[in-house]
């Protein structure tokens, strides 16, 4: 029983989730319609992509990323370099992945150049590239990849609705970068025991890590899968449970243990928001409330509601009831930049620095907050305006 009840604790996103569709039982008794409400092919997706990240991370797919940055000099250059890589990377494996990967790649580089009082600014900036980057595609972030199926339009249309939001982020993130190394743009990186600057990073540094070539065969189908994967959403093909039956062939002729590592916990928590989604639709009271309210309303109403589930479970909420789906999809990928708990890709973010430096998550609190804040105070105006006359 303690063991369940810890599981919960550090898993309070699906706790949430699983009260959500407890009690929606009690507002709306289950029935068989129930089930083939539940968005079965998002879940398949999902499922796929999850397990295929899985393989990226285990493979070291980004070392090429990773090697390269070892060769900037300045604090400056290396600092952007890999928020660059959060910010693009994450258009296609998920801004909780590509977090994952750069952002304790962050902490080694900065703490080998002795510039540890630049981790938290720089992995802040990182966490609004993550979110602001995977807003582009469709298969960016798991709230991208839910409305895209459900709204029916193209992947075009999709992304050239986002790529306003991309753009201007892109160039705001590199504003940030200028203004924190405002005092001295030149800061190297490594610097002798005299003080000097040094040309190369310490011969401890991460960046030095090769790729096995007998793995060569596991990488490309990881690739292979990944690719499939992508071609599966643009399409909407009706033969996406192929897919998913071709990806665990090939895992479990490959490595079945990336099968144990699946980030499950996602999943169960994505179909108790949909069961709780349903059986609030399902309720004439509640979703004549939520039509009249959220309606043209969608983009204060995404902020917010995210800011108390998230802002993917609050996707699947609010989609039954929603008209405009560019005031819904922008106020999504912006509450993330609200609080630690409007994204589940800040709260991956906390949990890495925190494992690192423990004792220390307020003042990861604090940074992160004044950052994203700033962040966030210029980009909501304009962007509600434009949600408001640019609809899809």
């Amino acid at each position: 029983m303690k063991k369940i009840i810890d599981f919960l604790k550090k898993e309070m996103m699906l706790t949430l989730a699983v009260l959500a569709a407890v009690i929606s039982f009690f507002i709306t008794p289950p029935d068989r319609s129930l089930i083939f409400s539940i968005d079965w092919r998002t879940l398949g997706t999902l499922f796929m992509m999850l397990t295929v990240l899985e393989g990226f991370k285990q493979e070291n797919i980004f070392l090429p990323f990773i090697r390269f940055a070892g060769r900037f000099t300045t604090m400056r250059g290396l600092s952007f370099f890999l928020i660059c890589c959060v910010f693009f990377s994450s258009m296609f494996v998920t801004n909780d992945v590509s977090l994952i990967i750069f952002v304790p790649l962050t902490i080694i580089l900065f703490r080998a150049g002795n510039k540890e009082k630049y981790i938290l600014p720089v992995i802040s900036m990182e966490n609004i590239a993550a979110i602001r980057g995977s807003l582009l595609t469709p298969f960016g972030s798991p709230q991208n990849l839910f409305l895209y199926g459900q709204s029916g339009v193209s992947a075009w249309e999709f992304m050239l609705h986002m790529s306003p939001l991309w753009v201007s982020s892109f160039f705001l993130l590199f504003g940030f970068v200028c203004v924190l190394y405002r005092k001295n743009s030149r800061l190297p990186v490594y610097e002798d025991l005299s003080g000097a600057a040094s040309s190369s990073a310490p011969a401890s540094s991460s960046t030095h890590v090769e790729w096995d070539p007998a793995r060569r065969s596991k990488r490309i189908a990881y690739i292979c899968l990944f690719i499939m994967i992508v071609w599966t959403i643009v399409s909407r093909t009706s033969l996406w449970y192929w897919c998913i039956l071709i990806l665990l062939a090939v895992v479990l002729i490959l490595d079945r243990k990336i099968l144990i590592k699946t980030d499950y916990v996602l999943l169960l928590t994505f179909l108790c928001f949909f069961v709780f989604s349903s059986s609030i639709a399902a309720n004439g009271k509640i979703a004549a409330f939520l039509t009249d309210s959220v309606a043209n309303r969608e983009y204060w109403w995404s902020i917010l509601l995210s800011q108390v589930i998230s802002n993917v479970p609050a996707s699947i909420v609010l989609w039954p009831f929603t008209k405009n789906l560019a005031a819904l999809l922008y106020g999504l990928d912006s509450a993330g930049l609200c609080s630690l708990i409007g994204s589940l890709a800040s709260v991956i973010n906390y949990r890495i620095y925190v494992r690192e430096y423990p004792g220390n998550g307020m003042k990861f609190v604090k940074v992160f907050t004044l950052i994203s804040w700033a962040f966030f105070a210029i980009i909501f105006l304009p962007f509600w305006w434009l949600s408001s006359v640019w609809r899809f």
